[in-house]
């Protein structure tokens, strides 16, 4: 039996000898398939391609490029080389690509010519050479004939072979919720304990199928759709835009499937639609009261099977449902064959992922960092509460700080921040213990349940703790048409929050209540207002006193990610957030002080 793999070059390498006819790329409807022995060559031209031009052991290479199969191949490429490529988010400004291309020290551009607006100036300023994959322009080299170039002396193996565990396969930008982004560096190492864990955990088979749609610019992506494909020879298929997921999960019907919260709610919703519609056209009642009663009986049973509590009857009535109409369900989402759902990236309301499962889609909450290189602990269904991100995976500790500080050690660590020795210092202590920022409880039997994060903890002017994801995540489980909310209530008398709806819900809302209006009309609709109040009040009554949300307002904007209020990552700025939108914050707490002051005093 041959030894692990001491690299991910020599996984890929393995890989693609032992499946060499196997489809390991493709994109929806195989418009493009790539098998494993063509997947292998083309990673072998374009190494010796990019060394022609210069690129080796150490050098970085930018990536920024929608999903698609020649993300792959490029960033195999420069791994092969011994080099650290790394991915640009597409939603970044000039000036933040400016900034990583200095910082990193990129040789390497490789982008499509969507996005050369953006990538030109901060490249040509640095230096570097910009590579596009779909046809040369004006100051760029085609992909293709970079991959036909030849370098004297280059011998492909010999250069794979010298790449070492400690090298660093790659680096994740954190996503820079304050300042600068750090560099995260992930080694071979590393990434491969990461993968040897999480594909003995999930049960990963060769031949699985996987949907590359996150941004290859995060680790969930990258670990998930990239380095598991090298180490286990699963077949992705790439989206090249997210809003396209629905559709392409039909396409692929994955047996892995992972999402942030925000695409489960909107599957969860559009879930939600279906059987309102159904409901609304059957004629027969007992059919009809079936179809309302679906989500329902779904909460209930999930709920029963995680608090221990699913009496007979419940089981045998769920049961029922799932041979017909849940079958149904799943098949129409493409989720029939997912044997492994995950939701990570943010923290995924436990009504949210309860739901999820009373649909008999088995969503897990697990916990993910990309200085960890990838995720670090798992909670399938039945092994932890819906609240928990589980346990542990296998080669990985964690313990808590004095401040309930989770702390994690193992060979998944990151070896450091880029050029940042004293944030990485700060991060990982002389024991090896890397200090997660997040406030959490451990269970007797080893299962880590998040709190919040350290920095992101409020407490009211009355003294009490506030966890805002926590608030947060019960607002949007309750009200279908927020893509977000944003507490306030740190140094407060009480909680208010700013809402921003879901355009796509708000469009299926508006449809299903005949609402004749514009869509850009529609946050402020009477009928869109008093629904979202009606979500909070349910909100309210699954929170504890201070915890409930006293006033809200609806902001009639879309919240983009990398904007001045989202990472790329859709992680809240709470910083920016507070100060753009004060006056609507200020105005809430007069409201509520000015009905105060105006009640009738008791003597």
């Amino acid at each position: 039996m041959k030894p692990e793999p001491r690299t991910m070059c020599e996984a890929f390498q393995r890989t693609a000898a032992r499946y060499p006819t196997e489809i390991a790329l493709r994109t929806v409807g195989d418009a493009t398939t790539v098998s494993w022995t063509d997947y292998a060559q083309r990673v072998r031209s374009l190494a010796e391609g990019l060394a022609a031009l210069g690129v080796g052991h150490r050098d970085t290479v930018a990536i920024m490029l929608r999903n698609r199969p020649e993300f792959h191949i490029v960033d195999a490429a420069a791994m092969h080389l011994g080099a650290v490529p790394f991915s640009v988010f597409n939603t970044s400004s000039p000036e933040q690509v400016a900034w990583l291309v200095s910082e990193s020290g990129t040789r390497v551009v490789v982008t499509e010519q969507l996005f050369l607006p953006v990538v030109t100036p901060p490249a040509a300023a640095s230096g570097a050479t910009v590579i596009t994959v779909d046809g040369s322009a004006d100051g760029t080299l085609d992909l293709a004939d970079v991959a036909s170039r030849t370098a004297d002396g280059f011998d492909f193996e010999a250069t794979w072979r010298s790449v070492r565990p400690d090298d660093i396969l790659t680096l994740i930008y954190t996503s820079g919720t304050t300042g600068r982004p750090k560099g995260v560096e992930i080694t071979h190492r590393a990434e491969l304990a990461e993968c040897a864990a999480t594909n003995k955990l999930f049960g990963v088979r060769p031949g699985d199928r996987f949907v590359s749609f996150l941004p290859s610019a995060h680790i969930a992506d990258r670990w998930s759709a990239h380095y598991t494909q090298m180490t286990a020879g699963t077949q992705v298929t790439t989206v090249g835009n997210p809003r396209d997921i629905a559709a392409a999960l039909v396409d692929a019907r994955p047996h892995v499937f992972g999402a942030v919260p925000q695409v489960w709610q909107r599957l969860y919703n559009a879930v939600r639609a279906v059987l309102n519609e159904a409901a609304a056209t059957e004629g027969n009642e007992a059919r009809r009261a079936a179809l309302t009663g679906v989500l329902d009986i779904g909460l209930r049973y999930a709920t029963g099977l995680d608090q221990g509590s699913l009496t007979p009857e419940l089981k045998a009535m769920w049961q029922q449902l799932d041979a017909g109409i849940l079958t149904g369900l799943r098949t129409r989402m493409g989720l029939d064959q997912v044997r492994v759902a995950i939701s990570g990236a943010a923290p995924i309301a436990p009504a949210l992922l309860l739901g999820l499962r009373g649909l008999g889609i088995p969503v897990s909450n697990v916990l993910g960092m990309s200085e960890l290189s990838g995720t670090t602990t798992y909670s399938p269904p039945g092994e932890a509460s819906a609240a928990s991100v589980g346990r542990p995976i296998p080669g990985v500790e964690v313990s808590l700080g004095k401040d309930g500080e989770l702390l994690v050690r193992g060979e998944v660590v990151m070896r450091g921040y880029r050029d940042a020795p004293e944030a990485t210092a700060a991060a990982v202590d002389n024991d090896g213990w890397l200090h997660t920022g997040d406030i959490a409880t451990l269970s007797p039997d080893g299962a880590v349940t998040i709190v919040d994060r350290k920095k992101d903890l409020m407490i009211s002017s009355g003294g009490k703790n506030l966890s805002p994801s926590a608030i947060e995540g019960t607002l949007l489980s309750h009200c279908p048409l927020l893509a977000h909310a944003a507490l306030i209530g740190d140094a407060r008398p009480f909680v208010t929050a700013l809402l921003v709806p879901d355009p796509e819900a708000l469009t299926v809302f508006a449809t299903e209540h005949a609402l004749d209006a514009d869509p850009a009309d529609l946050p402020a609709h009477p009928t869109v207002l008093a629904a979202v109040t009606a979500g909070v009040q349910r909100a309210n009554a699954a929170l504890s006193g201070p915890e409930q949300v006293r006033d809200h307002t609806v902001l009639a904007e879309v919240w983009e990610p990398g904007s001045e209020v989202l990472t790329h990552t859709r992680k809240l700025r709470r910083g920016p957030i507070n100060e753009r939108y004060a006056p609507h914050i200020e105005a809430m707490y007069a409201a509520y002080a000015a009905k105060a002051s105006a009640a009738p005093t008791v003597r």
